[in-house]
């Protein structure tokens, strides 16, 4: 599949912050107990043996997260900067250069799946074929969860931590991501939602845990 002009400039922004990006969010999950929670019940729910995709893995502290916990754990990334972040600080997971559209994995490879603030890069169209491509690359009954910002604004980047770049963060409807998941083979067993912790940007937050059909 190509690679639209606005997954160019994602990939760019991410080259472009990658390290800073590595040395300042490395230990965020520390910050998160409801994240933490949620991916520990996630791993009760794998498939034991069966690898779990880090679905937009940025320089991999989550998908680390995951290996330290007992998952063969398999981050993929579009940045070409931030899975060479990962490479260099966590040898324990498998990294692989990918689009969340295309992704790098064969039919039914995965066991579970977690896309925490990864579909924010995605426009509201892409979703669909996001989330088919990701029920292409589960196991049946595999689980899903994602994360993302609630609401229907973009926030535009032109500027991060004193580096130039040019990304969009877009935010979800949450009923319209369950339909979606929905109509795309997939069941959802649960939503929820938090405000932000004071150390994170100030938006609402979204979390859907689905099952592959």
């Amino acid at each position: 599949m190509g690679e639209s002009h606005d997954h160019a400039s994602v990939r760019d922004s991410y080259d472009t912050v990658a390290e800073e990006y590595a040395r300042r969010l490395h230990g965020e999950l520390a910050g998160k107990p409801l994240d933490r929670a949620l991916l520990a019940a996630l791993l009760e729910q794998s498939e034991p043996g069966a690898a779990v995709a880090d679905l937009g893995c940025g320089p991999g502290h989550i998908a680390a997260w995951l290996a330290g916990h007992g998952a063969k754990s398999v981050g993929i990334d579009l940045s070409a900067g931030m899975i060479a972040a990962g490479r260099r600080r966590f040898p324990e997971v498998e990294f692989r250069e990918g689009d969340l559209l295309a992704l790098p994995a064969e039919d039914g490879e995965f066991g579970t799946a977690v896309a925490l603030y990864s579909i924010i890069h995605l426009a509201p169209e892409e979703l669909r074929a996001a989330f088919e491509e990701t029920r292409r690359a589960l196991r049946p009954s595999g689980p899903l969860l994602l994360a993302f910002h609630v609401g229907e604004e973009t926030r535009h980047l032109d500027e991060w931590w004193g580096y130039d770049v040019d990304v969009d963060f877009r935010f979800h409807d949450p009923a319209r991501v369950a339909a979606l998941l929905d109509e795309t083979g997939f069941a959802v067993e649960m939503r929820m939602e938090r405000t932000a912790y004071a150390h994170e940007a100030d938006t609402r937050r979204a979390y859907v845990l689905a099952r592959r059909t």
